[in-house]
């Protein structure tokens, strides 16, 4: 584990600031399974961004949720007022200006809505990917609530 080098990590980094440190791995942190393992900690603890096309507005729609989760696109669209769809590569990378496996909570080329699945309000840290498949970084729940604006809401499958 070593600081941020890859342009797509130092991007986050400079929207994160000197609060949060975002640290390159040599193993993928692709999966929420792989950061868990490269990081120590476990599978719920990794907050992975999903991104999702309204399909009304066209909107991206960020759902952060715990490794562990799957998420219900059926209460994700009651929650956002929209039927929701899994977005594709390309609009992920458009969308946010990064790629599916990498993708963070912060620094979006364009705002998305963001819900953050309630579940993680439970751990006292949790890890979120930073820009690329082997970069991630710590921060608390309150911090990704902060950091993203994004709502709380229960949008896990049960």
């Amino acid at each position: 584990m070593k600081p941020a080098e890859a342009p797509s990590a130092l991007k986050v980094q400079a929207t994160l600031g000197d609060r949060f440190q975002v640290l390159e791995f040599d193993a993928s942190t692709r999966t929420a399974a792989d950061a868990a393992a490269a990081i120590g900690c476990e599978v719920a603890e990794i907050a992975k961004s999903l991104v999702f096309r309204g399909q009304t507005s066209g909107r991206a729609v960020m759902i952060v949720a715990s490794g562990a989760d799957r998420v219900d696109e059926k209460k994700a669209a009651a929650a956002v007022g929209e039927r929701i769809a899994r977005a594709d590569a390309d609009f992920v990378r458009e969308a946010t200006g990064f790629a599916i496996g990498g993708v963070p909570p912060v620094g979006h080329r364009t705002k998305p809505i963001v819900l953050i699945e309630e579940r993680l309000m439970v751990f006292a840290e949790i890890w979120a990917a930073a820009g690329t498949p082997n970069a991630v970084f710590r921060l608390t729940p309150g911090d990704l609530v902060e950091l993203t604006g994004g709502r709380v809401a229960a949008v896990a499958r049960d």
